[in-house]
């Protein structure tokens, strides 16, 4: 018996954003709106994201001992989200400074502070934690030799859910874990390096899976998404909505998903659903604050019913926000998701 439904590794931030009405171009200054702090982090947002959801989550990440980390405890505590695993000191908390303008796009620029400082001493410390878990997720805005102890830690018989943000080549001992690997086009073609071949999201699957995955998620923002393992590639179609701001989208995708896996949902069915946790995240503002619960979740989904994984290719209906580096059915990811 599994006390956490999910025990996700990883980054928490404080977000300060600032809506701007056009991203700054070189040596220009631009004005923009009041000063907006909220919790975040691709850790933490996941590990909120999932408990919104109704899945029993603890977090292993580490915050500074400061105004910040203080925020990202309460938030976590209030979603629900076991904070045993959080750990304090070491360096200030991480900050992602973030410009969102008018169209719910994205501009991003982390500063890791404690965030660089979970170590692989930190994972193995952790060990009950990774013990007491169905499924473990990461993200790569922890050090890189962390997460490949995240994946020595893995209890027997759960599952490892990497999203390679912000991306870098992979050891193969990583790649080899991964139960999906989640990546956008931009993660892909990184991941893939001088592999990549081929101008097709169905390509960029095949060759990911020969290197090693043993399933692979491609989110193709308005296209929807793409999931490939030895049964097959299916496609999973977008659900259309309004995006106010995408930040945080692709960590609501990746949470659901982790957990509709670990209740012995199919990647298809798990990413399916995963594109309606996306959608409603950007229909409100914020990350953290903007994940859904599960009615709201069953509420947008049933007001789009033919949102469906998909053999066919096709998505339903058309999604705001532009470039394919987008959770389905959201606009854009950005790094602090």
């Amino acid at each position: 018996m599994y006390d956490y439904d999910l025990l996700v590794v990883g980054s928490a931030n404080a977000d300060l954003v600032i809506g701007v009405e056009r991203r700054p171009g070189a040596g220009e200054t631009v004005l923009g709106s009041d000063l907006a702090v909220h919790p975040g982090g691709k850790g933490a947002n996941q590990a909120v994201a999932a408990a919104r959801l109704g899945a029993r989550t603890a977090l292993l990440a580490r915050v500074g001992d400061d105004a910040h980390g203080r925020l990202l405890l309460d938030s976590q505590r209030a979603a629900g989200v076991d904070t045993v695993g959080v750990l304090v000191g070491g360096a200030p908390t991480g900050v992602a400074l973030i410009t969102v303008d008018p169209t719910g796009d994205n501009s991003i620029v982390v500063s890791p502070g404690a965030n660089g400082r979970l170590t692989p001493e930190d994972v193995r410390a952790a060990a009950s934690l990774f013990q007491a878990s169905r499924v473990v997720s990461a993200q790569l805005e922890i050090p890189l030799e962390t997460v490949v102890e995240v994946v020595r830690s893995l209890a027997d018989g759960s599952r490892f859910v990497l999203n390679p943000s912000p991306p870098r080549p992979l050891p193969a001992e990583v790649l080899a874990a991964c139960d999906p690997l989640i990546v956008n086009e931009h993660e892909a073609k990184v991941v893939l390096g001088d592999s990549a071949v081929g101008e097709s999201p169905e390509d960029w699957a095949r060759i990911l899976l020969a290197k090693g995955p043993r399933s692979v998620v491609v989110t193709l923002g308005a296209q929807g998404a793409l999931v490939a393992s030895a049964e097959g590639v299916t496609r999973v179609a977008s659900v259309k909505v309004d995006a106010v701001d995408t930040t945080g989208a692709g960590d609501a995708f990746t949470a659901a998903l982790a957990w509709k896996l670990g209740t012995g949902s199919s990647l298809a069915e798990a990413a399916a659903y995963a594109a309606g946790v996306g959608a409603a995240a950007v229909t409100k503002e914020g990350a953290q604050e903007s994940f859904p619960t599960a009615a709201e979740v069953d509420a947008l989904c049933c007001a789009n019913p033919g949102d469906a994984a998909s053999d066919s290719g096709s998505a339903a209906g058309r999604t705001p926000g532009r470039g394919s580096d987008s959770a389905p059915g959201t606009g854009r990811r950005g790094g602090s998701e």
